[in-house]
């Protein structure tokens, strides 16, 4: 835990990586946070700039990661709203200004990178416990039952409430911490209490995710728990063992969780209302597939172009309207969905590009067999389908930093293969331990 916080280098370079812990350790909170350390951490990069790392810019990748910002920079030429295109510029400017400073700024990515991913899970899983400390003293004090804690009141953005984050976008931030934390066990902690520091914080983080009940994350996490984990860091016998154990631990926990009311309703209920277009179902807001309905009525009309950047919004709110969509309507809703959204902005070349960049990030994350890239990578391409990802600041800033930190801070495959070397008799209670934190 020393090395965390303590490094030997130079001072600029101590200085950058405690920009960045920080920046890592404000994500889960408010905006505001995060924002001033990148602006400093971006003047601090410029002011120790070796200009010798200026030619470190002519790369492929400097056009990869900032596509998304190009591609709302080029459709402001025919937007219908220029106003909410220089907003979404404004917003999106952190996807060039990343990858920008991890090529100028002098820090060693490589060398750093498990004490960023370390520090920034720890901090998950202090925030959920703090959110659960919350609930309980909410509970405490107005005197109610205790299994009021799995209550609407309590759950989904009533528990996130206290960041003032969107619930998914605070569980796809879990989901990263919970996969790091797991990939360090089942490659082997030296000591007992730190594998103990990090089970209950892998239970906490599950905990919370549980809490947050956001469906599209469900998906995610068993995938990257229950496959990806153990193929890229398991071998033969007890790949096998710790597959068959977490499809049973699974399966379990899914009956645990659905045999709770609040659960039950959220992932079933609501998730059934959600895909469903049949209005005569009474619910308290409109389903997501009758949203991506109305969006694709209107890319029939400029399906090639789009309608600029800017534009969604105010397109769907008249298109809800008429369609008697009112709590869309009043809430000024978008599709829900970031493909959907890139074809109704930009049109179809504008998401062939952003369906390129992803696979562009799967085949660099694949051929690194790298765990936590390949997570990250899951996380966009599936919440794509169910949010807005790049149209709010949370969802940018997640992806943009991400985006450019895995990329930049590849393991080397001789770490790789010497981590994927552990002898089996070490590895297999350290998979059962990893395993259990998932229940």
């Amino acid at each position: 835990m020393k090395q965390l916080l303590l490094i030997n280098d130079t001072p600029a370079n101590r200085i950058s990586y405690y920009h960045v812990l920080l920046l890592m350790a404000s994500l889960p909170f408010d905006m505001f946070y995060s924002h001033i350390i990148l602006i400093s951490f971006t003047l601090h990069t410029l002011i120790h700039l070796d200009k010798s790392r200026l030619k470190a810019l002519r790369t492929f990748k400097l056009l990869v990661l900032p596509s998304v910002l190009f591609i709302t920079i080029i459709a402001t030429i025919y937007t219908i709203n220029l106003k909410a295109a220089f907003n979404e510029w404004t917003l999106r400017i952190p996807l060039l200004l990343f990858p920008v400073m991890f090529l100028l700024n002098g820090l060693d990515w490589k060398k750093y990178r498990e004490n960023f991913l370390m520090g920034f899970s720890l901090v998950c899983a202090l925030t959920v416990f703090y959110l659960f400390v919350v609930v309980l003293a909410t509970v405490r004090f107005y005197h109610m039952p205790l299994r009021a804690i799995f209550g609407e009141g309590f759950t989904n953005h009533n528990f996130a409430g206290p960041l003032k984050i969107h619930a998914t976008f605070f569980s796809f931030q879990l989901v990263v911490a919970l996969v790091y934390l797991l990939s360090v066990l089942i490659k082997g902690v030296t000591t007992r209490w730190l594998r103990n520091i990090y089970i209950i914080s892998c239970l906490i983080l599950v905990c919370g995710m549980i809490q947050l009940s956001s469906k599209s994350i469900l998906i995610i996490l068993f995938v990257a728990v229950n496959v990806v984990l153990p193929l890229y860091l398991l071998q033969a016998k007890q790949r096998r063992r710790y597959m068959i154990t977490g499809w049973l631990i699974t399966a379990v926990g899914i009956a645990g969780i659905l045999s709770i009311s609040t659960f039950r309703d959220r992932y079933i209920t609501l998730l059934k209302d959600d895909i469903s277009t049949d209005k005569t179902i009474p619910r308290n807001s409109d389903s997501r597939f009758e949203r991506w309905h109305i969006a694709a009525a209107r890319i029939k009309d400029k399906p090639l172009l789009g309608y600029g950047s800017g534009s969604e919004v105010g397109l769907l709110k008249d298109d809800f309207y008429n369609a008697k969509m009112y709590s869309s309507y009043l809430k000024g809703l978008n599709s829900h969905n970031q493909y959907i959204s890139f074809v109704l902005k930009s049109g179809i070349w504008g998401l062939v590009i952003y369906i390129l960049t992803l696979v562009y990030g799967f085949k660099m994350a694949f051929k690194r067999k790298d765990v936590l890239f390949i997570s990250f990578m899951l996380i966009i391409a599936v919440v794509s389908v169910s949010e807005n990802l790049l149209d709010v600041d949370k969802g940018v800033m997640f992806y943009s930093f991400f985006f450019s930190f895995f990329l930049f801070s590849a393991p080397d495959n001789k770490t790789i293969i010497k981590e994927q070397q552990k002898p089996d008799e070490y590895l297999i209670p350290l998979a059962t331990n990893a395993l259990a934190a998932t229940s």
